[in-house]
């Protein structure tokens, strides 16, 4: 195909605040977790799709396959869905006491 760019599994955005390996971050309507630290404003390459241990929203437990909301205030997964981006799907349950979970990325359309 002669208009193909790429598989988009890994983009290289502009970091929307300081990032550590791993984090997760939202530059628009783009979810993805930090492949390496960046300062705010860099470049950096946020992986968009997998399975990823992410902070969570202490509080509230999960089911697998629960639809998991970014908090980009608190920079967390959240159930809560008003005011925050739809991002993944819980793959595995998390008590509320649990300040992670496991989650499977989605690119939000």
């Amino acid at each position: 195909m002669k208009n193909f760019v790429q598989q988009g599994d890994n983009l290289t955005l502009t970091a929307p605040y300081v990032l550590a390996s791993g984090a997760g971050a939202l530059v628009g309507s783009i979810f993805g977790v930090a492949s390496a630290d960046a300062a705010n404003g860099a470049p950096v390459v946020l992986v968009t799709r997998g399975v990823f241990t992410l902070p969570k929203a202490t509080g509230e437990a999960w089911t697998a396959g629960v639809k998991l909301y970014w908090d980009n205030t608190n920079k967390r997964l959240t159930t809560t869905s008003a005011g925050n981006t739809h991002v993944a799907l819980a793959t595995a349950a998390a008590a509320s006491g649990d300040t992670s979970g496991q989650a499977l990325l989605r690119v939000a359309a």
